[in-house]
């Protein structure tokens, strides 16, 4: 097919825009990094925290909504407490009536001790009647000896010193058995005071999963997303809400091993987020892995090891976080640009600028 004029028309004006748009990126695409300066791309972070329930039960309200911005030891659910609640006065009587059993203990071990020393008053009045029994029946056989009263009196003297010795082991037995009272009675007393501790301790135990029942916020954040709703039943360790720790924003980046080895704990950095373009958020590097993340199946020349990655993370300055945390929103995509030089100047373009 011939080429006319008119078909070459449209062409030019095609390459002529061409090479204007051409020359327009290369007027307006930034400047590369002067050196002493890396950059990567990246995603904010946030240190996020599932909230969960201790024990098993259904969730009764839930004060924090979605989105909602929350403090630390603000309440964010509320468990259904109606079952702890009916423990907790069954507890509470049981510990009633464990006090009282120790106060009943406590009264037989003193009715049993006065019984003891009644019991030794007549061990005590036993022997002494005893011993004038055995004195008696000692003059009776002297007497008998030399005739001056008959057998007979002896024989009764015999007769009430027997008497008078199973009168001494009756009381000694009842003095034993006093003493075995005493030792039931304590023994009481022991087993009562242990079951006002158990009942102590059941109390203790139901009102720690009352006040498990009450979740609140570990930390200031910002409520992501609920799991749960209020009336549901959920088991013990499921997570009710995710709250994001808006106190340790960060951006995780990975940079090849030359660069990395170059970047220490503290090192300046600026995020600049794709959605902003605009504002430079000021961060410090708070983390550089140890090992490498990226490896090749096998390291044995130098450019295989400029393939090794290291992962990094630039966190946000606290007190900007502070100032603009209504503005903080995770996952958004950008670029980290770390200063490897500590007495490079930053780049006008890298400069900190925050909404105001």
């Amino acid at each position: 097919m011939q080429i006319t004029r008119t078909h070459l028309l449209p062409i030019a004006a095609v390459v002529v825009l061409a090479v204007i748009a051409a020359a327009a990126w290369l007027s307006l695409r930034p400047e590369g990094l002067p050196e002493g300066f890396a950059a990567a791309n990246g995603r904010i972070e946030a240190v996020e925290i599932d909230v969960a329930a201790k024990s098993g039960g259904r969730v009764k309200e839930m004060p924090a909504e979605e989105g909602a911005f929350v403090e630390a030891g603000q309440k964010l659910v509320l468990m259904d407490t109606a079952v702890l609640e009916a423990r907790l006065r069954e507890a509470q009587a049981n510990l009633a009536q464990a006090e009282i059993a120790v106060d009943t203990a406590e009264s037989q071990v003193t009715q049993a001790e006065a019984e003891k020393r009644a019991a030794e008053a007549v061990v005590a009045q036993r022997n002494a009647q005893r011993d004038m029994a055995g004195k008696t029946f000692d003059r009776a056989q002297q007497l008998v000896d030399r005739s001056a009263v008959p057998v007979s009196q002896l024989d009764e003297a015999e007769a009430a010193l027997l008497g008078a010795e199973a009168a001494v082991a009756a009381a000694e037995a009842q003095l034993a058995a006093a003493e075995a009272a005493i030792g039931s009675a304590k023994s009481n007393v022991v087993a009562a005071g242990a079951r006002v501790d158990a009942a102590k301790a059941t109390i203790e135990s139901i009102r720690a999963d009352l006040d498990d029942a009450v979740l609140t916020s570990p930390r200031a954040g910002r409520v992501q997303y609920l799991v749960a709703q209020p009336g549901e039943v959920v088991a013990g360790g499921a997570t009710i809400l995710n709250l994001v720790d808006l106190s340790d924003v960060y951006m995780t980046f990975f940079l090849p091993t030359a660069q990395a080895g170059r970047v220490a704990l503290g090192t300046e950095a600026r995020i600049i987020l794709d959605a902003a373009p605009d504002y430079v958020i000021p961060a410090t590097v708070s983390f550089v892995a140890s090992v490498a993340q990226f490896t090749p199946k096998t390291v044995e020349t130098a450019e295989e090891r400029e393939k090794l990655m290291f992962r990094i993370k630039a966190r946000v300055d606290p007190g900007v976080l502070k100032e603009y945390i209504q503005y903080v929103k995770t996952g958004l995509p950008g670029t980290v640009t770390v200063r490897l030089d500590p007495r490079a100047e930053w780049p006008e373009a890298y400069q900190v600028r925050l909404p105001q």
